[in-house]
Formats: C-alpha cells, sequence, structure tokens
C-alpha cells in the first residue's frame, strides 16, 4: 500500500463539518456522523504532478511502476473490471446504457493518463437484461478484480453469487436490499435500507409552508413501492407534513381509467401529490385524469422524474408544468457552473454515448473505485480495496454530487429540487443553481420494519454472510 500519497484530500463542507467521524470502515458507529479528517476525497484535492483533474478531483490515473499478479484480474499491465447495465431488455431496450456509456468513456479518460499506476484498465461492459443479472455475476468471479459502475435492476438475483465469490463491488445503484447493504460493496452514492436522505420533503416544506396539510402520497400495488411509501410517510413526517390519507391505491399494472381515481382526490382536496413511481405511460396516464377533473396538484417525485422522457412529454402537453424532483446530483443543465458536469458530458459526448442522471451516478462510483485503487499501488489486491474504500468518508465525485460517506455507507445531507416548464428543467431550490442546500436533519433514520432485512451491528445484510467475507483491516 502506497504510503500517504498526496492524492490523499482534504474537504468538509460547511453543513457537515460539525459532525465527528467513526472509525474507519465501522459502518455500526454512528453512522450519521461525518468525518473530518483524513481519507476524504472532494474539493479542494492537492493534484498529483500530471495536475489532470475530473472537476475538482485531482485525477487517481497516471503513470506508474505497479508490478505483480496480486489478485484475480490484476496482472503487471491490466486490471480487469466488470461494469454494465440492463440494455437488452425486451421490454425497455437500452435499459440504463448511459450507465456503460459513462464507465467506457472513464476507463478511456484514464487510461489515457496511463492507467492507475502504469496498469491499464480492461473493462467488460456485461448486459444482464434485467433476467441475466446472476448468470453475468457468475461469468464476471470467475475473471475479474471487481465489478464498477454497474446497475442492475435485479441485482438481488446476483448477491448471493457476488459475496460467495468475494467480488467486491462498487455499483453505480443497488436496487434490493440485500445489496443496498451488501458485504464488500461501496457506492459513490449510497442508499443504504436505515437512513435515507430526506432533504426533498424538507425543501419541499420551505417551498410551500401553506400546503404542509395537504400532500398526500400515491399508493401502489406492488410490494417494492408499498414498503417505499411507508419509508417515504414517515421521511414526510420527519419533515413536518401532516399527510393526507384519501384512500387511493393504483394498479402497478395500469388502470383502464384514472379518471376515478383523480375523483377521489380532488374530492380529498390535495394540493400535492407524491409518487414513488418512475415516468412510465401510466403513470402519465394519471397526470392527465388528474387534469381532466379539474386539478393541479404538486406533483413530486423522486430523481427518476427528471429525464427526457419527462421533457418530450410535458414538451407536449404541459400537465407537467408543476413537477419538482428532488435530487443530491447537480443537473446537467448546470454544466457550465460546475466544471464536473461539463467534464462528464464531455467525455461521454465524445465517446458517442448518452448523457443522464445514471451516468453520472456511475461516473462517481467509477472515481470512487479508482481513487481506492490508485491508493493501494502494487498491492492492488481485494482487501486493500475493502481498506482503502472503508477509509472514504467525504466523496462527491469532483462535484457531480452532494457529499456522502461510501465507507459508512450513509447517503448525502444536502439535497436541490428541479422544476420543469414545458422541455426545460430548471433549479427551483435553492435559487442559485449550481448549489445544494445542506442540514443534517435531512439526513432521515427510516423504521426497522422498511428495510427487508436484517442488519448486523456493522449495518451490513446478514443474509448471504460466510466466514470469507473480506473486512476492513485497520
Amino acid at each position: 500500500m502506497k504510503p500517504n500519497k498526496t492524492a490523499k484530500l482534504v474537504v468538509a463542507l460547511a453543513a457537515t463539518a460539525a459532525l465527528v467521524s467513526a472509525c474507519a470502515g465501522d459502518r455500526g458507529d454512528d453512522p450519521s456522523a461525518t468525518s473530518n479528517g483524513a481519507s476524504v476525497a472532494t474539493a479542494d484535492a492537492v493534484s498529483k504532478s500530471s495536475d489532470a483533474k475530473f472537476g475538482t478531483l485531482a485525477s487517481p490515473c497516471g503513470d506508474g511502476d505497479a508490478k505483480g499478479a496480486t489478485d484475480q484480474g490484476v496482472s503487471d499491465t491490466e486490471i480487469k473490471i466488470g461494469f454494465g447495465d440492463d440494455r437488452g431488455y425486451v421490454k425497455s431496450p437500452g435499459l440504463n446504457k448511459e450507465m456503460s456509456d459513462a464507465v467506457n468513456a472513464l476507463i478511456s479518460w484514464c487510461n489515457d493518463q496511463g492507467g492507475i499506476n502504469g496498469r491499464k484498465v480492461v473493462g467488460t461492459d456485461y448486459d444482464a437484461a434485467m433476467t441475466q443479472a446472476n448468470s453475468v455475476m457468475q461469468e464476471a468471479c470467475a475473471s475479474q478484480f471487481m465489478m464498477v459502475g454497474y446497475g442492475f435492476a435485479m441485482d438481488q438475483t446476483a448477491e448471493q453469487t457476488r459475496v460467495a465469490c468475494n467480488l467486491v463491488s462498487v455499483p453505480g445503484f443497488t436496487v434490493s436490499p440485500d445489496a443496498a447493504n451488501g458485504p464488500m460493496t461501496f457506492q459513490g452514492v449510497p442508499f443504504p435500507v436505515d437512513y435515507a436522505n430526506g432533504s426533498q420533503w424538507f425543501q419541499m416544506a420551505e417551498m410551500h409552508p401553506d400546503l404542509v396539510n395537504d400532500f398526500d402520497v400515491v399508493n401502489s400495488t406492488m410490494p417494492t413501492i408499498i414498503s417505499s411509501t411507508t419509508k417515504i410517510r414517515s421521511i414526510a413526517e420527519a419533515a413536518g407534513f401532516k399527510l393526507k390519507d384519501c384512500g387511493v391505491t393504483l394498479n402497478y399494472d395500469g388502470e383502464s381509467s384514472y379518471v376515478p381515481f383523480a375523483e377521489k382526490y380532488k374530492e380529498c382536496g390535495v394540493k400535492g401529490l407524491w409518487t414513488s413511481r418512475s415516468a412510465v405511460p401510466a403513470e402519465f396516464n394519471f397526470v392527465k385524469a388528474l387534469d381532466q377533473v379539474g386539478i393541479d396538484p404538486i406533483f413530486f417525485g423522486e430523481a427518476t422524474w427528471y429525464g427526457d422522457a419527462v421533457k418530450a412529454w410535458n414538451k407536449d402537453t404541459g400537465l407537467l408544468d408543476n413537477l419538482n424532483a428532488g435530487m443530491t446530483f447537480q443537473m446537467l443543465e448546470n454544466a457550465d457552473k460546475v466544471p464536473a458536469v461539463k467534464q462528464y458530458a464531455d467525455l461521454v459526448s465524445e465517446e458517442g454515448g448518452k448523457t443522464a442522471l445514471l451516468g453520472m451516478q456511475a461516473a462517481s462510483s467509477f472515481l470512487l473505485w479508482a481513487t481506492a485503487a490508485d491508493e493501494c499501488g502494487s498491492d492492488l489486491t481485494r482487501q486493500c480495496m475493502v481498506n482503502e474504500l472503508s477509509s472514504i468518508h467525504e466523496w462527491d465525485g469532483g462535484g457531480l454530487h452532494a457529499v456522502t460517506d461510501p465507507g459508512k455507507n450513509m447517503p448525502a445531507t444536502c439535497g436541490l429540487m428541479t422544476a420543469l416548464t414545458g422541455d426545460e428543467y430548471s433549479q427551483a431550490f435553492p435559487t442559485t443553481a449550481g448549489e445544494f442546500k445542506c442540514d443534517p436533519k435531512y439526513m432521515v433514520a427510516t423504521d426497522k420494519s422498511t428495510w427487508g432485512t436484517e442488519l448486523g451491528a456493522d449495518r451490513i445484510s446478514t443474509k448471504y454472510q460466510n466466514a470469507n467475507v473480506i473486512k476492513p483491516q485497520s
């Protein structure tokens, strides 16, 4: 392992500087605390000798003399990593391909600088096609050093395989509870089951303090959304909302008519609606029904409502000009103000790829992985990677997103709110584009009944734990 390179980075956001970090690698000790010391990697980074950067992050890539076949997929000259998406899913061709586009672009960027300490990064781009996640993971277990920047919607089918073969993971996103809090998993933007970033609800309360008694949550028949809705209700309550309960539950597979449900919301007097659904055609039909019955509530959701499909639909209808979506990432529209966003967009576009929010998420995780790999030097083993990743407690991907704590699997305590007019998004809150608002109260501990898995004292899922799992060493 390299001794204290200049690439060790130091920063603290003002909103979280007062919080004190627990010991490195232990997700169980005061997980909502934030580091105020070493092993951080965000703005004000000390540049490496090459002066290359990604946004504010000193580049972890460059020439070097690292040697040794130190682990599976590592040689004197190469580091093999797997990544991928669900682009081959027949019901949604190209699903999340922006993630692979981002990792491909970042691999090229890194290798153009000399790789990681002189070793070239060799990526294998997997297509899980929604239903093939376990087959992909079995293949990766046999050849790859690590999985990096990927996102499989059915990751619950692959988690047991990944843990059993000790395939350390830095995913772009996780879906299932066992993967979100899985052993040997570190994310640039963590989404654990036991804590949530509730910034969007607190910010909505600031934007519309007169409406905190007039919102409701759209219920669904889908089990994962039922669980999500329970969690969302608790977060909303923590932010001061007294949600209505209008008794509306929508079939996840769609309804023959949404008008009766819209009428019920009208009778209930709602002025704001939260949806945990993504922007799918059925959801657009529901929005049409709200208009048909003569109500125009604020339509409020996660960052999945920030995207091209929503813009295109609203350009023709204008029915989502009342849309707000909460985000912990910078908007692509802020590229002229945030160097990391512009650099991401330029790199991906040069490779002919698609730019999107999930692409930035994958880029952040690749950079997190590369930063830890750089620190390991010649001693590039999975054990070293777990040690290094577990010690990074402040991370913003060079400015792509609000500061998170990958080492303790904790989300950000910051956020921003977007708004849509026609086919153009803008930043609605805070009012200065390119800035987040941060507050420790945005971190909300979720009810255990919503976790979907059992966690140990270290906040790691116990479901697939075994004696050979790689754990951080002090």
